[in-house]
Formats: structure tokens, sequence, C-alpha cells
């Protein structure tokens, strides 16, 4: 009985939208949005009566550290903005830490490229017996290298082991880490000497024997006593 009842085509029901004269008030508000409204008039209404109780029956004495650490904008708390004041000692100090650091890891990014590079083109495959092993990225740089060995190699390219697209990538990536870790350091140690005692100027580009775009510094001669 059940499945006749709902083959029966049934006649849908629309909901009722704004009459035309009143279309100036916009859509047509159903029960739904009204709950909805309700629900957030009353939250609001519940937490503005919670204010009220807390401020009617707060303690006069009472005090804690946010009421001077903090201020008021536009009727928000924020907190007052300022850090810790640091003497000239500390700030000498924390560079000369944030140096080292910087140092000891170019050096350990620098012998991890080392590490990558010795894992290309062998100079000669040959010889085994050898006490050392050379390596070079090219025929070029193994004739630097070891002039004797190569002279009697053909002319032909050397047969460079396969190396994966991984490592290349990694030794890369690596070799500009390096590099912008050198150039940080080297930037910071130029910060740190320009902070101590000395009269100093910069040089103007007409007065660097070597072109380079990074500021050059020159210190006047002071005799010491």
């Amino acid at each position: 009985m059940s499945s006749l009842r709902n083959a029966v085509r049934r006649r849908a029901h629309k909901e009722r939208s704004q009459p035309q004269n009143r279309a100036r008030f916009g859509l047509l508000e159903k029960h739904k949005d009204y709950v909805l409204r309700a629900k957030d008039f009353h939250r609001k209404e519940d937490t503005i009566r919670k204010l009220r109780e807390k401020a009617a029956f707060r303690n006069p004495d009472e005090f804690y550290y946010k009421m001077i650490n903090s201020k008021t904008v536009d009727g928000i708390h924020r907190p007052k903005t300022g850090g810790k004041e640091y003497t000239e000692e500390e700030l000498q100090l924390m560079k000369t830490q944030d140096f080292g650091y910087l140092m000891s890891k170019w050096q350990a990014e620098k012998k991890k490229v080392e590490r990558l590079q010795s894992s290309f083109i062998p100079l000669h495959e040959g010889q085994s017996s050898s006490k050392h092993i050379y390596f070079a990225e090219d025929r070029e740089q193994a004739k630097e290298l070891r002039p004797a060995v190569v002279k009697d190699m053909p002319e032909d390219p050397l047969r460079a082991p396969r190396v994966s697209k991984g490592v290349k990538r990694e030794l890369k990536e690596r070799s500009e880490r390096a590099e912008k870790l050198r150039e940080l350091a080297m930037t910071m140690s130029l910060q740190k000497q320009l902070t101590t005692k000395g009269r100093k100027r910069k040089l103007r580009p007409d007065e660097i024997s070597t072109p380079t775009d990074k500021p050059v510094y020159k210190w006047r001669q002071e005799r010491k006593t």
C-alpha cells in the first residue's frame, strides 16, 4: 500500500515568496532563518548579562600584571610593544655566537659538497693499486690534477659513472646553500667590525682596486700608545 502511495504523483509545494508590495523589504524570512536569528540574539544577550554580573560583583582590590602591561586601543586590549633592552656587550656577544654558528654550518655544508663532488668522474680506472684516488668533473680538470696519467689516455672523453639526478640536484642545492651561508657570515662579520671603535669611511667605486658590488670600508690608522 505504501508503494502505491509513493507511486502517485504529488503536488510540489513551493515556498511562499515576498509579496510584490513588500519587495522593498528584501527576501521573505522563513522559520529556519528566524531560529538562527533568535539564537544569535539570545547568545549575545547572555554574554552581556554575564559581563554586567562580573562588573557588579568585581573586587575593587583585584590586580594582575596585564593591567599595567597592556593598553586599550579602540576598545580592544593589546599588549604594550617593547622588548627587552640589551647592553652593548650583550649585543656583541650575541653577534659573535651567531657568526660562529654560521661558520660551523658553512663548514659542514662545504664538506658535504666536497663529498658529493668526489663521487663524480674518476681519472684513471685502470690503476687500482694507487694509494690515492683522484676525481675530476671533466677532462680539463683531470689534466690539471694528474697530467702524467692523462698524457697517454685517448682523446675520447672519460666515461663517467652513472650519477642519479637526485645526487646532481642535491649537489646543486648544497652548493647554493653553502654560498649563501658564506655570504651571510661575511656580512655579519662586516657588521660586527663596523660596531668597533675607530673612525672609518665607505670607499667610493673609483677607490676600490678590485670591483665588487659589496660595500668596502677603510679604517683610519691610529697611533697606539
